[in-house]
């Protein structure tokens, strides 16, 4: 039997709810990042020069998880 999991949580920068995949969002000190938090924070690293934070396809939407 499969089914499908994700979180509801507040981001760490700019605390609003939202949704996504816990084995996958990315994260800062255990504490998830939403979707456009973390598109400003890679914009600003990669314009500082330093390497952006990965994503992975997955990270906003729910998991599939087996029972």
């Amino acid at each position: 039997m499969s089914g499908y999991m994700s979180v509801i949580a507040p981001c760490f920068a700019c605390g609003r709810l939202f949704m996504s995949n816990p084995s996958s969002v990315p994260a800062f000190q255990g504490q998830p990042i939403c979707r456009t938090c973390i598109v400003v924070v890679n914009a600003k690293r990669a314009a500082a020069g330093l390497p952006t934070w990965p994503v992975a396809d997955d990270a906003y939407e729910a998991e599939e998880v087996e029972h």
